[in-house]
């Protein structure tokens, strides 16, 4: 909670502020009952009508009063609570982007995305009834006490047996919600995270036809967030008639009484009405006291959900003292790396050793699992290693700040993310200022300028949300663009030719060998066409280098490799790329541009 507390330090003046306009529409509130009875003891009953409009004129100029003061109170309380919300969203945004992917795998997207709409929005309409409510109903209830026994202590009784019986209500009521609010936050999270995985997946889902199945899925965690708000709503929808029939109930009861009195010449009809109106007053603040402590507890859950997050610490931050990239150039060496997952009892990499150098090629390969992807993202520091090193130029990339290492690497994921935007403003996300010839060199080595050329607005063509509006090749082709207008020392390619054919996977390499020929090019591959040109090849099996060298070394020596090629390509295909590895480079040409 100390998370969310310190984002109300700055609007204490305003909640002085908002304290003085609900005190004075207490004491302007409080004022009228009084004038009320005067009126009506001392201008009806005797028949002075000067009285009762001199004394009238003061009620409508207080109540004028009364109400300034409540616009003032709830226009600062709804602006403060927006803005507190507001800052709170931002600070949940900034620290969910400094997560790492450990951070990532440990919060689903569906759950973050809940707390900071739902969550938030719930510590918002909370914040805006306590500015109102909290300040508003101690000072109220506090005053029409004091004003009613001050009128009549005889009546006081009255009021007692009010809140004893409203009490009661209440705590039924408290103790029956409370342990609701968590569990209906938790099928909040479950429902989105269901609705998020069946709209990424629809294609899946209809080329299985599983649509009713995931249908009836959805259906049932709505059905269980729908009978917790039932349950919810029914308690609620039974406490306010239940505190109305018992206002109405003291309401006879007063007048009952205080006919008595009248008739006893103890009370003046005016004083009766007057102590009416004061008793409302008591009961409807512990009212407002008593519904905020219904409230409070399901805001106090969101508020906890969302210091879960702020509080979080970052298994990968800055160092202290960072180390400056002087002179970058794209030097990568792994030493000894080891990492294993959080908890996780195994290594999933292991003595990893081997120098990706600038103006080479280094490939890895492996089978599924082999950890090659997990490899890769050591580098721009998505994970950290366990043991050993891994060095960019001579640095360990724990000693540089995050932002500087990754201002240095091009990546393309596996996995193209385009966001909402054109195509322009897509290869220019990771460099700004990059002028209309870089994003039309970078498309064409990307083999990109071919289908932007088709397009009706040609770099200005409008993009969908996620890329869904072109095709899984051209947003690949797209996001290698954009690493290229990046111009990094550092490329890193996770597997990023597996959408493209084999003529625009040549094609392409070809391009890039000669655009980024003073950078270093890490390629994760599961297709052996695309790397057997590399300068070097990485073999992973199951999280340990098994082979280190070229296609034809590894052919020559490496069991593991050997069996990744044979079931890729036929031996006539491997007997013909090695009989033209081995001619002079003059003689071949186009070694590079063999499938």
């Amino acid at each position: 909670m100390t998370y969310i507390l310190r984002y109300y330090r700055n609007y204490i003046p305003f909640i002085f502020l908002i304290a003085a306009f609900l005190f004075g529409q207490a004491m302007c509130e409080l004022a009228l009952p009084g004038y009320m009875s005067d009126i009506i003891n001392q201008g009806i009953v005797p028949g002075d009508l000067s009285y009762v409009k001199s004394m009238g004129a003061i009620m409508i100029a207080v109540s004028a009063g009364s109400m300034i003061c409540a616009i003032g109170g709830s226009f600062f309380a709804a602006w403060s609570a927006a803005r507190i919300s507001r800052n709170i969203r931002s600070a949940l945004f900034h620290k969910v982007t400094a997560f790492s992917t450990a951070e990532m795998d440990r919060f689903s997207t569906a759950s973050l995305i809940t707390r900071s709409t739902n969550d938030i929005q719930m510590v918002q309409q909370t914040t805006t009834m306590m500015l109102r409510m909290a300040l508003f109903a101690p000072i109220m209830g506090i005053g029409a006490v004091y004003k009613a026994l001050h009128t009549s202590v005889s009546l006081s009784w009255t009021i007692g047996v009010a809140l004893g019986v409203i009490i009661c209500i209440m705590g039924i009521a408290f103790f029956a919600v409370l342990p609701k609010f968590r569990v209906l936050q938790s099928k909040l999270d479950r429902l989105n995270l269901i609705m998020k995985e069946r709209l990424a997946g629809i294609l899946v889902i209809r080329a299985f036809t599983t649509e009713r199945q995931e249908e009836r899925r959805f259906d049932d965690a709505n059905l269980d967030l729908t009978n917790i708000n039932i349950f919810i709503n029914r308690a609620m929808s039974f406490l306010m008639p239940s505190l109305m029939f018992v206002m109405n109930a003291i309401s006879v009861l007063i007048i009952w009484a205080g006919a008595h009195l009248i008739e006893a010449d103890k009370l003046m009809i005016g004083d009766m009405l007057a102590y009416l109106q004061y008793a409302m007053h008591v009961i409807m603040s512990f009212l407002f006291v008593t519904a905020m402590f219904i409230l409070l507890p399901r805001a106090i859950v969101s508020a906890q959900r969302i210091s879960e997050v702020l509080g979080t610490d970052l298994s990968i931050e800055d160092p202290v003292q960072p180390l400056q990239l002087s002179q970058p150039r794209g030097l990568v060496e792994f030493r000894h790396a080891c990492f294993a997952y959080p908890d996780a009892e195994n290594n999933t990499l292991t003595d990893i050793s081997f120098t990706a150098r600038p103006g080479e090629t280094t490939a890895i390969i492996g089978g599924t699992g082999s950890g090659k992807s997990t490899l890769i993202q050591l580098i721009p520091r998505f994970y950290d290693v366990t043991e050993g090193q891994v060095l960019v130029d001579g640095i360990d990339v724990r000693q540089i700040r995050q932002h500087d290492l990754r201002e240095r690497i091009g990546l393309v994921p596996q996995k193209g993310t385009l966001f909402s935007g054109t195509i322009a403003s897509n290869l220019r996300y990771g460099r700004e200022d990059a002028g209309q010839e870089e994003l039309e060199a970078a498309a064409q080595t990307a083999q990109a300028m071919e289908f932007i050329r088709t397009k009706e607005y040609g770099f200005e063509e409008p993009v969908a949300q996620g890329g869904t509006n072109v095709s899984g090749g051209q947003k690949q082709r797209l996001s290698i663009a954009r690493a290229l207008v990046k111009k990094p020392s550092v490329y890193i390619f996770d597997d990023s030719f597996s959408a493209l054919d084999f003529t625009t996977d040549k094609a392409l390499r070809a391009a890039l060998k000669k655009e980024a020929a003073d950078s270093t090019i890490l390629i994760v591959a599961q297709r052996i066409n695309t790397i057997l040109d590399a300068d070097q090849i990485i073999v992973l099996d199951e999280g340990r280098i098994v082979g280190k060298g070229t296609h034809r070394q590894l052919m020559a020596d490496c069991r593991v490799y050997q069996e990744i090629a044979r079931s890729q390509l036929s031996e006539e295909e491997l007997q013909r790329y090695a009989a033209d590895a081995a001619k002079p480079p003059a003689e071949n040409e186009e070694r590079g541009r063999i499938r």
